[in-house]
């Protein structure tokens, strides 16, 4: 029984299908209207690859000193793209539910 959705459930449902025009969303459209919707998460995700990627390259190359920088830029941006990701969601809540207590429930129902 507590699998069955109430009648408000149903709403928030048909608000999110309308929000995609009722249609099929295909993987890339599902990417591009996410990036719409919080710009910072792709940027935070790009810095945290490119850092990666060229911290590995300086290990490679022997250069220790830039391979811990870049590991150190990693660790920042990751946490830049998860402070970001996070206020999206918060931003996302109607203004009165913006509480930690509302924010930390929304989160518990949706696993």
């Amino acid at each position: 029984m507590g699998d069955t959705p109430s009648g408000i459930d149903w709403v928030q449902l048909r608000k999110d299908m309308d929000a995609t025009g009722g249609a099929y969303e295909s993987n890339l459209d599902r990417i591009f209207r996410k990036c719409g919707e919080n710009p910072l998460v792709p940027f935070g995700a790009a810095a945290t690859t490119g850092a990666l990627t060229y911290g590995l390259i300086s290990f490679y190359r022997g250069k220790v000193k830039m391979q811990q920088n870049m590991m150190r830029l990693r660790v920042g941006a990751q946490a830049f793209t998860i402070l970001v990701a996070v206020g999206g969601i918060f931003l996302t809540l109607p203004k009165e539910k913006r509480t930690f207590k509302d924010f930390v429930e929304a989160g518990e129902k949706k696993h």
